[in-house]
């Protein structure tokens, strides 16, 4: 069942799985002081973290197979700013910062890729957002780079055609993706998490950075509560 816990234990679990996943991909080492096998950085003690677990059993919790976390205006400011301002340009996003959360490292374990999971994390997702009178949704959404960051040019640039936002909330990678020098020309599909976000009403706000420490580029996405189609308000909003 989803669940919250704000910045404790289990957060240790989300931790680690959020570490297996992204270890295939990073290409640095883990910064100083991180306890072997965690994924940690500095926002993660004011973050929310909306947990997904298997049925418990034997007087156990069931074990974390699902995680995002969620920062919020209150959150980022007592960080000093949102994960996301640290690889983007956010200035044209400023009106709506009072009621706009950050989501991220989105993790589920993969015996559990079914599809179940991630609309549990959706549907806590959407009952936090009621409950905190929240509006939007930012975050990054990342591309592995270990073809070069073809895949990731090709799939920027047939996303800007169909879902790009309005130009007011566009914004500006502070290292950028040099798309310009990678084949854009490739027939490529969002990865599953992407196109569900898309399917949820998000638009891509500006062209991806590169993130070297985790050897990915990053797609900017917001999502409006009030874009989101109908079927899925039903859904998730009741």
């Amino acid at each position: 069942m989803p669940t919250t816990s704000p910045g404790s234990s289990p957060v240790g679990a989300v931790r680690t799985i959020r570490c297996s996943q992204k270890s295939s991909n990073r290409s640095t080492s883990w910064p100083a002081g991180a306890p072997a096998g965690h994924d940690v950085d500095l926002f993660d003690e004011f973050c929310e973290h909306l947990i997904v677990r298997t049925a418990p059993g034997n007087h156990e919790p069931g074990e974390v197979v699902g995680t995002y976390r969620v920062l919020t205006p209150s959150a980022a400011q007592r960080a000093g700013s949102f994960y996301s301002d640290t690889e983007f340009d956010l200035t044209r996003l400023r009106p709506l910062r009072d009621r706009m959360v950050e989501l991220g490292r989105s993790c589920v374990h993969p015996d559990h890729r079914t599809g179940g999971v991630i609309l549990a994390l959706w549907g806590a997702l959407a009952q936090f957002m009621e409950q905190n009178a929240m509006e939007t949704v930012i975050g990054c959404a990342s591309i592995s780079m270990r073809d070069g960051g073809h895949c990731a040019a090709s799939l920027w640039a047939r996303l800007r055609e169909t879902h790009l936002a309005q130009a007011d909330r566009q914004v500006r990678p502070r290292v950028a993706l040099p798309v310009d020098d990678l084949d854009q020309s490739l027939d490529v599909e969002p990865p599953a998490l992407i196109k569900g976000y898309l399917r949820m009403g998000a638009k891509v706000l500006g062209a991806p950075a590169w993130d070297p420490e985790f050897n990915t580029a990053d797609l900017p996405l917001l999502t409006r509560v009030a874009d989101i189609p109908a079927r899925y308000q039903r859904h998730f909003l009741g």
